[in-house]
């Protein structure tokens, strides 16, 4: 089983974690069963322990689906206005019953979140959704929405950085991208003004006029 944090990135919300599983690079990370129950496990969506039997390929398509969904809404509110019926498939997966929940005792005396049963499938997609509309309805956490500057990359995340500077979805990822392509443009200057890479272009300079000099005798 793939561990919880392999599938997930720091999006800020479980709604936009959930978008993260077919982010940039295009792998499908919701791949089955397993996957999906670790997620779930892993986003927070369920407290850890909870017991998850009852998950299948029919789920798993189910949250394939709602993970589109949400990529439509989000994005259409970015450029201005989700479609409306997107928002009413949202509304209408955000009605069913989520799963109950109550404070446990653990043996180190903390309390702890736990489901009052096993939950279905149609609770947990509607508590994603939920956690989508209370981000989109909230003008001050919508205004945080930010779209990764990584090449290729459409993820979108919650910038809550000092001073609002974070640029990518993930920095050992997008943003590791970038500082090897920085590096690489870099080089490339060097190569183009000065011959051989990290070679100064005043090196070549000699052997150039020699050249010259002996092109004219």
């Amino acid at each position: 089983m793939a561990a919880p944090y392999d599938l997930r990135y720091d999006c800020g919300r479980i709604s936009l974690d959930l978008v993260a599983t077919a982010g940039h690079p295009r792998t499908e990370r919701l791949a089955g069963p397993e996957e999906l129950t670790a997620w779930l496990v892993g986003a927070g969506v369920v407290p850890g322990g909870a017991r998850l039997g009852g998950v299948d390929r029919a789920w798993v398509a189910r949250f394939r689906a709602l993970r589109e969904l949400l990529r439509r809404v989000v994005h259409g509110e970015l450029r201005g206005g989700a479609d409306e019926s997107d928002l009413a498939l949202l509304n209408r997966t955000a009605a069913s019953a989520e799963p109950p929940i109550r404070a446990l005792r653990a043996p180190d005396g903390t309390l702890v979140r736990a489901l009052a049963g096993p939950p279905d499938c149609a609770g947990l997609l509607a508590a994603v959704a939920r956690d989508a509309i209370v981000l989109l309805t909230d003008a001050v956490t919508r205004a945080q929405l930010r779209q990764c500057e990584g090449e290729g990359c459409s993820l979108v995340y919650l910038d809550t950085s000092r001073g609002r500077r974070r640029r990518w979805c993930s920095s050992e990822v997008c943003g590791n991208r970038e500082r090897v392509a920085r590096h690489r443009r870099r080089a490339t200057r060097g190569t183009a003004e000065g011959g051989a890479p990290g070679t100064p272009a005043s090196a070549s300079a000699p052997a150039s006029a020699s050249a010259s000099a002996s092109a004219v005798r």
